[in-house]
């Protein structure tokens, strides 16, 4: 079975830059390729996907040149700024970049509206010339307009990163699930299972917690359109590599080996063309 991370990031540590670590210690260093391969082969996983965490077309290209030196990183999902009238020039410029399999904004950063906004639509609609992803990075409460903007682009592969974000540490689960399970519907759109230590109690967690956030999107996306993700290093926050790991194996121990293959590994590879 070859095992794919969707989920990764690389940084070299920027206090000014990286405001957003303030209150996480652990993240405040270097983190690089390196840093995580001995964990991706304890873990037998094969390969990642290495995501932007800065909104810099500097960090697209950091990301890439990364993927040129280290053979396990498969795929980069980059940055450029989709709302910017020049976007198919700078899609251009970055298609001669292969690494690059998609795309993504931080939009949990954004204002509720920032999806249904003509100037970003019109980026996104840019990216289907160029065969590129888009990942969907938002809190549970941004899932309303989330979903109004999966349904305007119903041949542009998606993704929701972390589950949407739900909020595990209040155990919040109604609205969540009932908008995941509409999102679904979408054919177009996958679902990471990625990010979720950090949105339960900080390492004062126990795998129970999740279990009824993954029956969700088990039951919605199924097991042709969920990614396991770890999104480390920012998982350091609230638990280990093979915390994670080993409770969405658990967690699927019934399934049969095909279904595993698929969220472990195939559906990465054919999602991102990997």
């Amino acid at each position: 079975m070859t095992c794919i991370d969707t989920h990764v990031h690389f940084w070299k540590y920027d206090r000014k830059r990286d405001g957003w670590m303030d209150d996480m210690k652990v993240l405040q260093q270097d983190y690089i390729p390196q840093t995580i391969e001995s964990t991706l082969r304890r873990n037998d996983v094969d390969g990642c996907v290495a995501v932007q965490a800065d909104q810099s077309e500097i960090e697209t290209r950091f990301l890439c040149e990364l993927a040129k030196t280290h053979p396990f990183i498969k795929g980069v999902v980059g940055w450029v700024d989709l709302r910017a009238d020049n976007v198919e020039e700078r899609l251009q410029h970055f298609s001669e970049y292969t690494a690059i399999k998609g795309y993504r904004h931080i939009v949990q950063g954004e204002p509720n509206d920032f999806l249904l906004r003509k100037d970003f639509q019109r980026g996104v609609k840019a990216l289907k010339a160029f065969n590129y992803t888009y990942d969907i990075l938002i809190y549970h409460y941004q899932l309303k307009p989330a979903l109004e903007f999966v349904s305007l682009f119903p041949d542009q592969p998606m993704v929701i990163d972390h589950c949407a974000k739900p909020d595990i540490r209040h155990k919040e689960i109604d609205e969540w699930a009932r908008l995941m399970r509409e999102i679904a519907r979408h054919p177009n759109t996958y679902c990471k299972l990625s990010g979720l230590f950090t949105e339960a109690n900080w390492k004062a967690w126990s795998a129970g917690d999740f279990y009824p956030y993954l029956d969700v999107v088990f039951e919605a996306f199924g097991t042709g359109r969920l990614m396991f993700g770890s999104d480390w290093p920012v998982i350091l926050v609230s638990g280990m590599y093979v915390q994670w790991k080993s409770l969405l194996e658990k967690y699927m121990e019934n399934y049969g080996e095909e279904d595993r293959e698929k969220v472990f590994g195939g559906n990465a590879i054919q999602f991102y063309h990997l």
